[in-house]
């Protein structure tokens, strides 16, 4: 199981920081996704070096904000990299896969 079949996201960026949103489909795997899917695992995933991710937490909305700084290399107006807003990472990261198939 992947993080899509439970969650979908969105991706925004400011400068050289992207953020991405990952929201429960359903309330009843909210705690299983804020176990899961920690800081640490979403750095790992995206190749992100260790305390650049930072994760906030919005359990009225069963959501979770991810703000990964120096994500961009350098912002849009600055980085050759081809998509330099950053807005595949949503994509990339709801392809994490789920520790275990419970629920």
């Amino acid at each position: 199981m992947k993080l899509h079949d439970l969650a979908h996201g969105r991706t925004g960026d400011k400068g050289d920081t992207s953020n991405i949103s990952v929201i429960a489909y359903h309330a009843k795997d909210f705690d299983r996704l804020l176990a899961e899917i920690t800081p640490e695992r979403v750095a790992a995933h995206l190749n992100q070096p260790a305390g650049a991710v930072t994760r906030y937490v919005l359990p009225q909305l069963c959501a979770m904000n991810f703000v990964l700084k120096g994500a961009l290399k350098g912002g849009v107006t600055r980085s050759l990299a081809l998509d330099a807003h950053g807005k595949c990472l949503s994509s990339v990261l709801l392809e994490m896969p789920l520790t275990s198939d419970s629920s």
